[in-house]
């Protein structure tokens, strides 16, 4: 017989199955994961110990690009990928800048769902919906998506820390191409993604980690391949950096890269 679950669960998740949002979940601090998902971030960490801290930058990452597409005036945020809800969350960054800005979240893991629609029942202006960001016409077209989304005004596209998993280099690049079809100009789309520059022998131990919970191994890019998957879309200062290193907070001194880091950007649709 199978376990109960805790009231964060969906009912019908395996608790023995290790979930990447899971395991980022339990990376950035939070409760929301499984011991097989905390295995799987041990072996992670004794692989390289800096993953925790890399799990952290590019959560911060993903506040500090909100916190400047709000200020520069997006008050739709289209979130694929979202994760487990933890601190400083997309639709309280952006509705601390303007209470009608739209949020929608979308993922694959039924936890993050869940929870996210939990923590946004009396949220009138965000939601959660289950899908798989790859599918990006199907998304796009979802009608709960549409019902907050208005794609003729511009709308902040996240994809954070999620490109890895797509290993089809041609559906990447079809994802982009659907995606800047559809967005306004004066849109934004901004992204994190793990890079192939490490040392080798540690890269290739974490990718056979990785591949235990995904069934394959993380897809890394290199910094000129991403840079093509943004196409025409023009990168805002400073570029596509390394996570810590875009815009970080002021009193912040830039930190050393590490073997783990990826890059991060923000690109704006003219």
């Amino acid at each position: 017989m199978q376990p109960l679950l805790p009231d964060w669960a969906a009912d019908d998740i395996d608790p023995q199955i290790p979930s990447p949002a899971r395991v980022y979940d339990y990376l950035l601090g939070g409760f929301a994961n499984f011991e097989v998902d905390r295995s799987v971030a041990a072996r992670m960490i004794e692989i390289i110990p800096e993953v925790p801290r890399t799990a952290r930058a590019n959560r911060a990452f993903l506040q500090r690009a909100v916190g400047f597409l709000a200020a520069a005036g997006v008050d739709q945020f289209l979130d694929l990928g979202s994760g487990i809800p933890t601190a400083g969350n997309v639709h309280e960054i952006a509705q601390r800048a303007g209470s009608d800005s739209r949020v929608v979240y979308i993922d694959i893991d039924p936890v993050a769902v869940t929870m996210s629609r939990k923590l946004l029942s009396d949220n009138r202006f965000a939601t959660a919906v289950h899908g798989d960001f790859t599918e990006v016409d199907g998304i796009l077209g979802h009608p709960q998506v549409r019902e907050l989304i208005d794609f003729d005004r511009p709308v902040a596209v996240l994809m954070v820390s999620m490109l890895h998993f797509v290993h089809d280099d041609a559906l990447a690049a079809t994802m982009f191409e659907r995606l800047r079809a559809t967005i306004a100009p004066g849109s934004y789309l901004a992204l994190s993604h793990l890079t192939a520059e490490g040392p080798p022998e540690q890269m290739d131990r974490m990718l056979a980690v990785t591949e235990s919970v995904t069934g394959r191994g993380d897809r890394l890019r290199t910094r000129a391949e991403i840079m093509d998957l943004l196409g025409d879309l023009e990168l805002v200062e400073p570029g596509l950096e390394y996570l810590a290193r875009w815009r970080p907070d002021p009193d912040e001194s830039l930190p050393e890269v590490r073997p783990l880091d990826g890059y991060a950007g923000v690109a704006r649709k003219r």
